[in-house]
C-alpha cells in the first residue's frame, strides 16, 4: 500500500514516537510509506534528527505549524490537497489536533480511499478555556464526518469524544500506543550515570519523565517534595526533559531550599530514556492533559510503580493498588503520601513492578499497534 502520515511536528515526544514507530512497522511490511510534518522548534529536540527509519520519505510543509494561523492554515490546507491529488495514496492517517482536521479534510476532498485519524490526546477539555473548547470540538466534529475511522490510543478518549459528540462510537477503536519497552525490561541501574547525576548511591530516587511545560505537573512534584524529604530525607527527584519552564521551575526548587535535590537531566535521547528510567524507585506522572502515559507505561517495563493521576487514559496503566498508586488531581499532600508510602514500602513496590511490567509487555508493544493499524488499512481499502 501507499500510505501517507501527517502530524504537525516531529518534536520529541509521545505521539510522535507512536507515529514514527508506526511507520517503521509499515516499512518493514513492505509498505511505501511518507510522512508529512511541518517545522518542529522549540526545546524538546527533533526527533527525526536522533532517528529515522530507512526508506521514510520525509515531506515538510513550512506553514503546517501548531498555533492557529488562518494564512498558514489555509496555505497548509491547500498543499496538502495537491499532495495529496499527486500522489494518489491508499491511506492517509493524520495525527494531533491541527494535522489531524487540515488532513483529513484535505484528504477527503481529493477523495483519498481511506482517511484515518488517531487521537493521541484530546485538545479539548477542563484545562482549556471556553472559547478553545468550543473551536477545537466544532472543528473535531466536522473533521470526524470526513474520516472512515477515528483511532484512539486508551479508551477515555472514545469516551471523551463521544460525550462531546464528535462522532459516534461505531467510528471509534482503541490501538494502544506502541513502544520498543525491550530496552527499558532488561535496563539495569548504571553507577557511573548515578554518579554524573549527581545522586549518592542508596538514595531512593523519585523522577518524572516529561517536557518542562505547563500542565505536566512539575510545580506539584516540587510542593509535594518537601513533604517527601520531611518522611524520607535522603531523596532525591530527577526531571527528565526539558522545555520552557526550566528556569521557572529551577528558581522554584531554590525557593524551596530542595535545589540541591533536584536534578535537572535536560533533554534525553529517547534511545537513553531506559538508562534514567533504571535509576528511579517511583514514577510521579502528575500530567493533568494525558492520552496514554507513555511515561508510565516505560516506566512499568522497568518495573517501577507509579503515582498518577486518574485522569485520561492513565487509569488504564496505573492500576490503583496494582501497578502503582492514584491520587486526586494538584493535591500535594496526596502526592507526597503515595511517594512516601511507596519509598517506605520495598515489597509493595516490588509487587506492583512485577505485575507492571507483565501488564505493559502484553499490551504496548509496537509491532501489535503497527500490525492492528495495517490490518484496519486492508480492510478500509478493500471495502
Amino acid at each position: 500500500m501507499k500510505l501517507c502520515h501527517v502530524i504537525t511536528r516531529m518534536i520529541v515526544g509521545g505521539a510522535q514516537e507512536n507515529t514514527l514507530y508506526t511507520c517503521r512497522g509499515h516499512l518493514e511490511k513492505g509498505h511505501e510509506v511518507t510522512l508529512v510534518t511541518g517545522p518542529s522548534p522549540g526545546p524538546e529536540g527533533k526527533l527525526l534528527e536522533r532517528t529515522c527509519p530507512p526508506g521514510l520519505r520525509i515531506v515538510l510543509l513550512p506553514d503546517l505549524v501548531r498555533e492557529i494561523s488562518p494564512w498558514h492554515d489555509w496555505k497548509t490546507y491547500r498543499a496538502l490537497r495537491k499532495l495529496f491529488r499527486e500522489e494518489h495514496f491508499d491511506v492517509v492517517h493524520t495525527h494531533a489536533s491541527k494535522a489531524g482536521i487540515l488532513g483529513r479534510i484535505a484528504a477527503w476532498k481529493e477523495h483519498v480511499p481511506f482517511v484515518v485519524h488517531t487521537v493521541h490526546g484530546n485538545a479539548f477539555g477542563p484545562f482549556a478555556s471556553r472559547l478553545q473548547n468550543f473551536l477545537y470540538i466544532h472543528l473535531e466534529r466536522m473533521a470526524a464526518k470526513r474520516c472512515h475511522k477515528i483511532f484512539t490510543v486508551a479508551q477515555a478518549m472514545i469516551e471523551q469524544g463521544i460525550n462531546a459528540n464528535i462522532a459516534p462510537r461505531g467510528k471509534y477503536k482503541v490501538v494502544y500506543s506502541g513502544m520498543d519497552l525491550d530496552a527499558f525490561a532488561s535496563a539495569k541501574p548504571d553507577a557511573e550515570l548515578r554518579s554524573k547525576l549527581g545522586i549518592p548511591e542508596g538514595a531512593p530516587v523519585v523522577g518524572t519523565i516529561a517536557r518542562l511545560f505547563a500542565l505536566k505537573g512539575h510545580d506539584v512534584l516540587l510542593n509535594a517534595a518537601p513533604l517527601i524529604l520531611k518522611a524520607v530525607p535522603e531523596t532525591r527527584f530527577l526531571l527528565v526533559g526539558d522545555g520552557i519552564l526550566r528556569g521557572e521551575l529551577e528558581a522554584q526548587a531554590r525557593a524551596l531550599g530542595i535545589a540541591d535535590r533536584v536534578v535537572f537531566a535536560g533533554l534525553v535521547d529517547p534511545s537513553e530514556v531506559c538508562r534514567y528510567t533504571a535509576l528511579m524507585t517511583v514514577l510521579a506522572h502528575l500530567s493533568l492533559r494525558e492520552g496514554l502515559p507513555r511515561a508510565a507505561v516505560q516506566a512499568l517495563a522497568a518495573r517501577v510503580p507509579v503515582v498518577a493521576y486518574p485522569l485520561d487514559g492513565t487509569p488504564e496503566v496505573v492500576l490503583p493498588e496494582k501497578t502503582g498508586l492514584l491520587v486526586p488531581p494538584e493535591d500535594v499532600q496526596a502526592v507526597a503520601d503515595a511517594v512516601i508510602r511507596l519509598l517506605k514500602e520495598p515489597s509493595l513496590r516490588a509487587q506492583m513492578g512485577e505485575t507492571g511490567q507483565h501488564f505493559v509487555l502484553e499490551r504496548f508493544d509496537w509491532h501489535t499497534m503497527a500490525d492492528i493499524l495495517e490490518e484496519e488499512y486492508k480492510n478500509g481499502t478493500a471495502s
